[in-house]
C-alpha cells in the first residue's frame, strides 16, 4: 500500500528583524528537490529539475531558470474580458528570473552540460516583502539540498538607503523613501551578482551597502549548509565535458604567439574575426590530417572549442602580465566616440551614439497622459500602474554581421532595455513640470560590447534633442576584469570592454550616472565571487571614465533643447478644483466628448487631483479647449461682463448662458432702458447678449443686466419704472426661484421646460423639502 504521509523539514534563520522560513519535503516531492520559502506573508517555491544526461551538440551550460508570477497570489484576476489564464511573463518576470540566473549560472562545475531547469512560483505577497529576494534564497536551498552538483549556496539580499541609514530588505513603504534599491549576492566573503537603481548615489555609498549586506548573506548561506548537512541528498557526480587531450595537444601546438599575436591583436573587430577564421581553418586542416579520425569526436567542434581555450588564456595572461588589450588600448581607455543628434527629420528626438564598433541609434516620441503604458502585474496595484517613460531595445542580426530572423524581443533584449530605462528615468522631470509620455527606442546597428550603455548614452541624448527638461546628463560604462584564478588579488580591471574583452574575461560591470553620482548598475561575472575590492577599483575607475563619456556627449548638445520638436504635441497642463472634475466630463462623458468633437486632435487627460492635460499637435484646437475647459470650471464674480447667448425665454425675462453650462437670468426689467412689455420685443432665443454680472444671491443664482450695454430710451418712452421693485415682480422670480451657480439650467414657475447642459434644479418647493 501506497505511503501518503507526508513528513516535512523545516529550518529559519533571522535576517535583520525578519525571519526567513525554508519548508522541504511537503509538495512538489517528484522535482529533485522543492523548498517553499516565506518571509512574512510572501511565499516562493522553488524547484529544480536535472536532465538525466548531458546535452549533445552545446557548447554552454543549458540552465533554464524561470520566474513565475501568479496572480492569486495578491488575490487579483486577470484584467481582461476574455482571458483570465496568466500568459508571457510580464517585463518584471523576467528581470527577476534574469537576477537568479545570473546569481546561479556562475556556481554549477564549469564543463557541465546537463539540463537544470529552476523555476520559481509566487504562492502569496503580502505587499510588504519583496517576492524576488525569497526567490533567490529558496533557489539555492534547493539547489543545495538536491543531488544536483553546485559548487553554492549563495543568498540574496536587498539593501536600501534611508535618511543616511542601511536598511536590509526594505518594504515596499521603505523603498519608497530610499535613495538606492540594491540586489546583492553572494556569500559573506564574495560577491557574485548586483543589479541596483539608484538617485545618484556615491560610488563609496554602494561599496558601504554591499559590505553592509555581506553579513546577512553568510548568515544565509549558513542556513542552506546546515539545513543541506541534515537533509540533503548526495551530489551526483557530473559529466565534465573537456576538450580532447589529443586534440588539444595538437592545437597548441600550432597556435603559438607567433600565430596569435598578429591575427588578434588589431584594432578593427572585422579584421580580428577575419583573422582567426583564416587560423582556425588552417589548424582545422592539419589537425584532422594529422589525427585522422577519432572515435566519437567531431574534430571540427573540438578544434574550435581548443582554439577558444587557447585564446582566452592568452589573451588574460597578456593582460594581467603586459596590461596589453586586444585594440592596443590602455586599461582605462574608452574607445573613441562620437555623438550626433537631430538625425531624423520627423521624430520627436534622435540620437545616434558610436563608440569604438558599438553603434546605438535612439528615438523618442512624445505622447498624451493617455499613452502611457498600464502595468497590472501581480506586484501592482489592483487598478494598475500607470508608466509613462518607457524604452525599448532591439538587437537585430545585422549588428553583428549575422543572419538572423527578426521575433519578439528575448530576455537580453529586455534586461538591456531595463537597464538604460532604470538608468536615465530618475533625471527626468517631475509630471506637473513635464506632463508627456515619453517611449524611447534604441535599434543597436553595430555590436562590438557594451550596447545597453550606448543605448543609456543615446537616450539621454535623444531626450535633450526633444527638448525634455531632464535635471543630469546620464552616460555609462561596461567595466571588465581579467583575474589570476590561483591568486584573486591579481587581478586588472578594464574600462569600456569590447566584445572579445567580455567573452574571454571575467566580469561586465555596467555602471551609469551623471558627473555627480551613480544612476543604476549591473553586475554578471564567470568566476566564483569577486571581493567588495575589486568592486570598490571597479568602480573607482569607472568615475572618470563616464565623466569623459559625458563631455563627448555635450559637444554634440551641452543641455536639452529649450523647444519641443515642431512635429511633438503640446502639452498644457492646469489645475482645476476636483470636485469640478465632474462638470468637465458631463454625465456619461458627455461634455468631455463634445470638447473633443469641436476640437480637432485635441486628446484630454484629467487626473484625481484636478490636473488637466491638454494635447493636441494643433496650437488653435488646443487653446479652444483649454479656454472651453476653464469657463466650464470658471466661478462667476459680480461686475463680470460675458457676450452671452439667449437660450430660452420667459414672461418674466430671459436666459442667458454666460460660461459653458451656466446661465444667469436678465429680468425683463434689466433688458432694456425703458419699459418693455414683452421679452420678446427684445431678445430672441440664440442670439447674443451683451450682459453684466449685477449679483450672485445667497443662493448662488446668477443676476444678470443688460442695461449698461442697451441703447438710450427711444424719444417719447421715457425711462422705464423697474418692474423688480414691485412686490409682484419679487413674487415672480421667487416662484421661479432661478439660476444657481454651477452649470445647473433652470426650471421656471410658469411651466418653464429643462434645457442647457448641466440638467434642471428644481423649484423651490421641491428643493426646501
Amino acid at each position: 500500500m501506497e505511503n501518503n504521509q507526508i513528513v516535512s523539514k523545516k529550518v529559519s534563520c533571522k535576517v535583520g528583524e525578519k525571519d526567513f522560513v525554508f519548508e522541504t519535503g511537503k509538495i512538489a516531492k517528484q522535482a529533485d528537490a522543492a523548498v517553499v520559502a516565506r518571509l512574512g506573508d510572501t511565499v516562493v517555491l522553488a524547484t529544480v529539475v536535472m536532465g538525466k544526461t548531458p546535452r549533445e551538440g552545446v557548447d554552454f551550460f543549458p540552465l533554464l531558470v524561470d520566474y513565475e508570477e501568479r496572480l492569486y497570489a495578491a488575490g487579483k484576476i486577470k484584467g481582461s474580458r476574455w482571458v483570465k489564464r496568466e500568459g508571457r511573463a510580464t517585463d518584471g518576470a523576467i528581470l527577476k528570473g534574469r537576477v537568479i540566473d545570473r546569481t546561479l549560472r556562475p556556481m554549477f562545475p564549469e564543463g557541465m552540460r546537463n539540463d537544470v531547469q529552476v523555476i520559481a512560483t509566487v504562492l502569496s505577497v503580502d505587499g510588504e516583502n519583496e517576492p524576488d529576494i525569497v526567490a533567490v534564497n529558496a533557489a539555492s536551498m534547493a539547489l543545495a539540498i538536491s543531488k544536483i552538483p553546485y559548487d553554492g549556496p549563495v543568498a540574496g539580499c536587498r539593501v536600501g538607503k534611508i535618511d543616511g541609514q542601511y536598511v536590509i530588505n526594505p518594504t515596499h513603504e521603505q523603498q519608497e523613501k530610499s535613495s538606492m534599491d540594491l540586489i546583492v549576492c553572494g556569500t559573506g566573503e564574495h560577491i557574485i551578482m548586483v543589479e541596483a537603481g539608484a538617485n545618484l548615489v556615491s560610488e563609496e555609498e554602494i561599496v558601504e551597502a554591499i559590505k553592509f549586506a555581506q553579513p546577512f548573506l553568510g548568515a544565509l548561506v549558513k542556513c542552506q549548509e546546515d539545513f543541506s548537512k541534515e537533509i540533503g541528498t548526495a551530489k551526483v557526480e557530473p559529466v565534465i565535458i573537456k576538450p580532447n587531450e589529443q586534440v588539444f595537444a595538437k592545437v597548441s601546438s600550432l597556435l603559438t604567439s607567433g600565430v596569435i599575436e598578429p591575427a588578434v591583436y588589431v584594432k578593427s573587430k572585422e579584421q580580428r574575426e577575419e583573422n582567426i577564421d583564416n587560423i582556425s581553418k588552417q589548424i582545422l586542416e592539419k589537425v584532422a590530417s594529422e589525427l585522422g579520425e577519432l572515435e566519437g569526436v567531431n574534430i571540427e567542434k573540438e578544434v574550435d572549442k581548443c582554439i577558444d581555450k587557447i585564446l582566452k588564456k592568452f589573451q588574460q595572461k597578456q593582460i594581467l602580465e603586459h596590461e596589453r588589450r586586444v585594440d592596443g588600448r590602455k586599461l582605462d581607455e574608452t574607445r573613441p566616440i562620437t555623438c550626433e543628434v537631430g538625425v531624423l527629420p520627423r521624430t520627436h528626438g534622435s540620437a545616434l551614439f558610436t563608440r569604438g564598433e558599438t553603434q546605438a541609434l535612439t528615438t523618442i516620441t512624445l505622447g498624451s497622459k493617455g499613452d502611457e503604458q498600464t502595468l497590472d502585474g501581480m506586484e501592482d496595484p489592483i487598478e494598475g500602474r500607470a508608466k509613462r517613460y518607457i524604452h525599448h531595445y532591439n538587437f537585430p542580426g545585422y549588428s553583428v554581421g549575422e543572419v538572423a530572423p527578426i521575433r519578439g524581443p528575448g530576455r537580453r533584449e529586455i534586461g538591456h532595455g531595463a537597464l538604460a530605462e532604470r538608468a536615465v528615468e530618475v533625471t527626468l522631470p517631475a509630471q506637473e513640470e513635464f506632463p508627456y509620455t515619453m517611449r524611447l527606442v534604441s535599434e543597436i546597428m553595430s555590436s562590438n560590447g557594451s550596447t545597453s550603455m550606448a543605448s543609456t548614452c543615446g537616450s539621454t541624448l535623444a531626450l535633450m534633442d526633444a527638448g525634455v527638461p531632464i535635471k543630469h546628463i546620464i552616460g555609462g560604462c561596461a567595466m571588465g576584469l581579467v583575474m589570476d584564478e590561483s591568486n584573486p588579488e591579481h587581478f586588472k580591471v578594464l574600462t569600456d570592454i569590447a566584445g572579445i574583452e567580455d567573452f574571454n574575461g571575467h566580469m561586465d560591470f555596467k555602471v551609469t550616472g551623471s558627473e555627480e553620482g551613480v544612476t543604476a548598475l549591473q553586475l554578471d561575472i564567470k568566476v566564483k565571487g569577486l571581493t567588495p575590492e575589486i568592486l570598490a577599483k571597479a568602480l573607482a575607475q569607472a568615475k572618470p571614465a563616464r565623466i569623459h563619456i559625458i563631455s563627448k556627449m555635450k559637444e554634440a548638445l551641452p543641455a536639452p533643447r529649450p523647444d519641443l520638436s515642431p512635429y511633438a504635441p503640446r502639452i498644457t497642463s492646469f489645475k482645476i478644483k476636483p470636485d469640478k472634475i465632474r462638470e468637465v466630463i458631463g454625465s456619461g462623458g458627455k461634455t468631455i466628448n463634445e470638447i473633443i468633437a469641436n476640437c480637432p486632435g485635441v486628446k484630454i487627460d484629467i487626473e484625481d487631483d484636478g490636473l488637466v492635460m491638454v494635447t493636441s499637435t494643433d496650437a488653435e484646437s488646443a487653446k479652444k479647449a483649454v479656454e472651453w475647459i476653464q469657463n466650464i470650471v470658471k466661478e462667476v464674480e459680480p461686475g463680470e461682463i460675458y457676450e452671452g447667448k439667449v437660450t430660452r425665454l420667459m414672461d418674466f425675462g430671459a436666459f442667458v448662458e454666460v460660461l459653458p453650462g451656466k446661465e444667469g437670468l436678465v429680468h425683463i426689467s434689466q433688458l432694456a432702458n425703458y419699459r418693455v412689455n414683452r421679452v420678446e420685443d427684445v431678445v430672441k432665443i440664440g442670439d447674443k447678449l451683451k450682459v453684466q454680472v449685477s449679483e450672485i444671491d445667497e443662493q448662488g443664482r446668477i443676476n444678470l443686466t443688460h442695461k449698461p450695454f442697451a441703447e438710450a430710451a427711444p424719444a417719447g418712452l421715457g425711462s422705464e419704472r423697474s418692474r423688480g421693485a414691485g412686490a409682484g415682480a419679487h413674487a415672480e422670480y421667487d416662484e421661479y426661484r432661478g439660476p444657481r451657480m454651477g452649470g445647473g439650467s433652470h426650471r421656471g414657475g410658469h411651466g418653464g421646460g429643462r434645457g442647457g447642459h448641466g440638467g434642471s434644479r428644481p423649484p423651490r418647493r421641491n428643493f426646501d423639502r
